[in-house]
């Protein structure tokens, strides 16, 4: 089923567009490059902030990285979906789009634990300890996925 999704998207009007729009697919690859540096640029900042501070005032950087992070991923979702529509069944097999994948949503859901966890102190100033295990998984994890998509153009 997995194989025939990624068959009908790239057979669909996205892939041919793609493949066919030399300005299309460059456009895409420098917003989805835009974004992957959006997203990941915000949220290091702030789980430095977390790391370094003990999340100390985190809130005044995250009133700022927050929606930075969420602009690029804004981004992201749409020119990830060319690009991978342009190529599906072979990039869509490619081990480090998997592990991509894989820490995208690891991501995804240790920024949502961080929030429904620490949302209330985040907004008093300071944050307890155990909130610097939640930014260190997410700057590993937003990392890996930086690394994991450059190494689809190589596996």
């Amino acid at each position: 089923m997995y194989l025939d999704l990624l068959a009908a998207l790239e057979s669909s009007w996205l892939g041919h567009a793609g493949r066919h729009s030399a300005w299309l697919y460059t456009g895409a690859n420098l917003l989805h490059v835009l974004g992957a540096a959006f997203v990941v640029g915000g949220i290091a900042v702030f789980d430095l902030k977390v790391l370094a501070e003990h999340g100390k005032h985190a809130w005044q950087v995250g009133r700022y990285a927050i929606p930075l992070a969420a602009t690029g991923l804004a981004l992201q979702i749409p020119t990830g979906t060319l690009l991978l529509a342009v190529e599906a069944r072979a990039l869509g097999v490619n081990p480090a789009f998997y592990l991509k994948l894989a820490f995208i949503a690891l991501g995804l859901i240790n920024v949502a634990l961080f929030h429904a966890r620490f949302g209330g102190p985040l907004r008093t100033g300071a944050l307890p300890s155990e909130a610097r295990v939640y930014a260190l998984v997410s700057l590993i994890a937003w990392m890996v996925v930086l690394l994991a998509g450059r190494m689809i153009a190589y596996l």
